[in-house]
């Protein structure tokens, strides 16, 4: 994925890889170190989605990995989600 660092009028791209996904964010490693509170933007490859995200975590012990939260939930990583009734249906299969 490519990943765009906006930091006032300059601005940065380096690459990362996901480490784990979800429709609100995601935990990644970078090639360049960014620092909670930086506004990126996330572009994945595979899906050729973007979405504007803001680094929330960087973990003190490598500070080339990161969690960040999407500007607005959306699953722009081309994940396979569950049904929105995924609870019931499972709870229905199990006999609970």
């Amino acid at each position: 994925m490519l990943i765009t660092v906006e930091a006032g009028a300059a601005s940065r791209t380096c690459k990362g890889e996901t480490i784990f996904v979800n429709l609100h964010g995601a935990s990644l490693t970078t090639t360049i170190g960014l620092n909670a509170g930086m506004r990126i933007s996330i572009h994945v490859y595979l899906t050729d989605k973007r979405a504007a995200a803001r680094v929330v975590f960087v973990d003190p012990k490598n500070p080339l990995r990161c969690g960040i939260e999407l500007a607005e939930p959306q699953n722009i990583w081309g994940v396979n989600l569950p049904p929105e009734d995924w609870e019931k249906t499972a709870a229905l299969e199990s006999g609970h």
